[in-house]
């Protein structure tokens, strides 16, 4: 009986293969295992060269070695991993994590170290008094200067790439390339926003046969059933809400025949919680998580706040040169109608960049002047259509700081857009 999965099970699958650190130091295990067998193999034709021979007792001590180290390396992998989770859950974001798991190099590391223990504990089970692998153990030492290097370049990054600062560019560049590439694929398949919906009557729903955040959509499948039954579907949701069990996933109206609605439920992706691929804005969700911890009292550190805006001002310039609807209408190859999309609009980015940073760094010179120059940034950069959000943020800033500063001078100070929060060159709002 052949089963097939559906396009949601196959995304969760991937999801959770991307965030796992299991499969791939199982994979290298396995591998060290059948390397180690072809090296006995390989020993058992003679043909290794006469600088490469070991006696039974140096190969045994050398192995031993090997495998007693990449036993305390994984150990030492693993604690490395438990500080990662307590400063990214302490000082930065919970929501990081899922962008730390799948870290490649680190997998590397872990399947390299597995691979290495494997390959050395089998030869070992194989020298006899006569009977030396003296290919394997030569190739044992090398897997373990290989190791040593991956463990090396896993300590800079480590070291340098887990500060507010570095995260909040990896997490920026990605929430930019995200999009990008989704912006694309929306602006190629839907020329037109309109209300095609609404106008053909009746409506049929899809619920929900399970509850969670709307991780991705498979447009493409939607629009292709939709087009088959002659209909047009409609997700009431957008990618990041939560969907409780038993609520509307699709509307459907119009059409000559029913869809199956477990066809429909298996083309849109639900999990536990957000993910990047399909969400910008989740994104922009981390870069804020960081800032605001970074202005709690309990840290009080608005320099790194101030770093974090950087980015977020380099979001939202990206974000706020693409038409921004609110609203999506894919149609099919022949142009008619087939998908009606949420989407999010400029003003949604916007409140989500700057309203909280605003009200938890409300009292700080640097976050204020920051997200001044950051403002009025927007407004010397983006299309007049953006401009009655960005002065309307404006205004919740300044009296954000009337509130927060009564005496004069330093009211004066704080509104002063200064791109740098204090130290840079300042100038004054528009």
């Amino acid at each position: 009986m052949r089963i097939k999965m559906s396009w949601a099970a196959v995304f969760r699958l991937r999801q959770y293969v991307k965030a796992n650190l299991w499969i791939m130091p199982m994979a290298g295990l396995v591998l060290g295992f059948v390397l180690a067998q072809w090296a006995v193999t390989a020993h058992s034709s003679d043909w290794t060269p006469s600088g490469w021979r070991y006696s039974a007792t140096t190969a045994t001590g050398v192995l031993s070695a090997i495998v007693g180290a990449m036993i305390a390396l994984l150990g030492f992998v693993v604690t490395v991993g438990v500080l990662v989770i307590q400063q990214a859950t302490g000082t930065l974001s919970p929501r990081y994590m899922r962008l730390w798991y799948r870290d490649r190099l680190q997998k590397a590391v872990l399947a390299t170290f597995t691979g290495t223990f494997a390959f050395a504990f089998s030869l070992l089970r194989s020298i006899e008094t006569h009977s030396v692998p003296d290919l394997g153990v030569t190739l044992a030492g090398g897997a373990v200067a290989v190791s040593l290097l991956l463990l090396l370049v896993y300590l800079n990054r480590f070291t340098h790439n887990l500060r507010p600062v570095a995260i909040a560019d990896l997490v920026g560049r990605m929430g930019e390339e995200v999009f990008e590439h989704m912006a694309g694929s929306v602006r190629s398949s839907a020329p037109h926003p309109g209300e095609p919906a609404e106008a053909l009557g009746g409506k049929t729903v899809v619920r929900a046969t399970r509850g969670g955040a709307v991780q991705a959509l498979h447009t493409a499948g939607l629009s292709a059933v939709a087009a088959r039954h002659d209909c047009v579907f409609t997700v009431p949701h957008g990618i990041g809400d939560y969907v409780p069990r038993g609520a509307v996933l699709v509307e459907i109206r119009g059409g000559t025949s029913v869809p199956d609605h477990r066809q429909l439920t298996g083309l849109i992706a639900l999990g536990p919680e957000r993910t990047i691929e399909q969400d910008p804005a989740f994104a922009l969700r981390v870069l804020v998580d960081i800032a605001i911890r970074a202005l709690s009292p309990a840290v009080n550190d608005p320099t790194t706040g101030v770093q974090v805006l950087n980015h977020i001002d380099s979001f939202l310039t990206a974000v706020g040169r693409s038409p921004l609807p609110g609203r999506y209408v894919l149609a099919d190859a022949d142009g008619r109608p087939r998908l009606v999309l949420r989407g999010r609009e400029w003003e949604d980015y916007l409140q989500l960049a700057v309203s909280e940073i605003r009200d938890y760094g409300a009292t700080s010179l640097q976050i204020c002047r920051r997200l001044r120059a950051l403002l009025d940034g927007l407004l010397d950069s983006l299309p007049p259509v953006h401009h009655p959000a960005v002065r309307a943020e404006i205004g919740l800033l300044d009296a954000a700081v009337e509130r927060a500063f009564p005496d004069p001078a330093r009211r004066s100070l704080a509104r002063t857009a200064d791109s740098q929060g204090v130290g840079g060159r300042s100038r004054t709002g528009p």
